[in-house]
């Protein structure tokens, strides 16, 4: 079995892989950095959702399972909150439920479009949805010595699509484009706001992102940025890079996430200033072509597949297909994130990737 790394070293490598250190160079990396969950995806359910004991006693198990797993991963508490935080706090409804994150109910649609000019910024320290997040925070840091991830931060166009009937506001912007800019910038400043009281009140960060990577300070914040895939690179660059660079000033840097079929806007999304990296789920993306054209050796590429996006299949062969995607994408700035359902299948594939990943 291989020897396990330390926290301080597995930091460090990553660390120079997020500066895009070269691995073919004197003193470079000798492996892809990888990290391997254990179990089903980890929601905001009823369970968990404000439950600090529950979601502790998850995250202690999580790190039992994960013992011996040789990977670049290490403990920590996912804060889970769900994506809709920020549309909370302007009032949408977030009901919590036994199978996902907390459903939102949007309160914008065609018919009431002029209600965007009535929207008034939420106040980050006072707003009864962000102190509800305050308070689950603080409750985590006061039972727990482990590192907290940051809450959720969904990018201002996943915002909006909460807010705005989703089918309805994928049509506003081309129906509505004024009305769309007047809530991204109401949703944009109170995402800024959110960001900032939450790094004043995270006093043991994991780091800038709600997932199971560490990523450093350094970066900024990572957002989830699903409604992307959804918009054609010019309605992109008007309505996604446009509010995700003043993110990207305002914290010295952003990396965004997106699931779905990213392949049209991934050339849009490096023009974002200050962007750090990109975070696809890559099963979904038709065309990887496309993306390694706009994206390799140009910023830090996490390359996400879970077990679960392959059961489909039921053949696929987690150490081959990530070492297909290293083959492809290239090993400079590239992570790997993936799963198993099992912690004896954790501890296997750890073993397995150590061998195809390392130079």
């Amino acid at each position: 079995m291989s020897e396990i790394l330390s926290i301080e070293t597995k930091k460090k490598l990553i660390e120079a892989n997020w500066r895009m250190e070269d691995h073919n160079s004197a003193g470079g990396l000798d492996e892809v950095p990888f990290s391997i969950e254990v179990g089903p995806m980890h929601m905001g359910t009823k369970k968990y959702y404000n439950n600090p004991d529950a979601e502790i006693e998850w995250s202690e198990e999580h790190a039992k399972k994960r013992e011996g797993v040789y990977d670049y991963g290490f403990s920590n508490i996912k804060p889970n909150q769900g994506i809709n935080i920020v549309a909370g706090a302007f009032g949408c409804e977030c009901k919590t439920n036994d199978e996902a994150d907390p459903w939102v109910t949007s309160i914008i649609r065609e018919e009431n479009v002029e209600d965007v000019f009535k929207l008034k910024v939420p106040d980050p320290v006072n707003n009864p949805c962000f102190q509800q997040t305050w308070k689950h925070v603080e409750a985590l840091q006061a039972k727990s010595k482990l590192p907290l991830r940051v809450v959720n931060v969904p990018s201002p166009l996943v915002t909006a699509s909460l807010i705005w009937e989703y089918t309805s506001f994928i049509e506003a912007t081309l129906v509505y484009p004024d009305e769309v800019h007047v809530l991204l910038e109401k949703i944009t400043e109170a995402t800024i706001g959110y960001i900032k009281e939450m790094f004043k009140r995270i006093t043991n960060l994991y780091g800038v992102s709600h997932e199971f990577w560490y990523v450093p300070k350094e970066m900024g914040i990572r957002i989830s940025d699903d409604t992307s895939a959804l918009l054609s690179p010019n309605l992109y660059r008007e309505f996604g890079v446009k509010y995700n660079s003043m993110i990207a000033k305002e914290f010295g840097g952003i990396v965004v996430h997106s699931c779905g079929d990213v392949s049209n806007v991934a050339e849009p999304m490096m023009e974002i200033p200050g962007l750090r990296g990109l975070d696809f789920t890559i099963p979904q993306v038709q065309n990887w072509e496309k993306v390694r054209d706009a994206v390799s050796g140009k910023t830090v590429l996490c390359l996400r597949h879970f077990y679960w996006d392959h059961i489909d299949d039921g053949v696929t062969d987690l150490a081959e297909y990530s070492k297909k995607l290293v083959d492809f994408f290239g090993r400079k700035g590239v992570f790997i994130q993936t799963s198993t359902p099992t912690a004896e299948e954790a501890v296997a594939l750890g073993e397995k990737l150590h061998k195809l990943l390392s130079r």
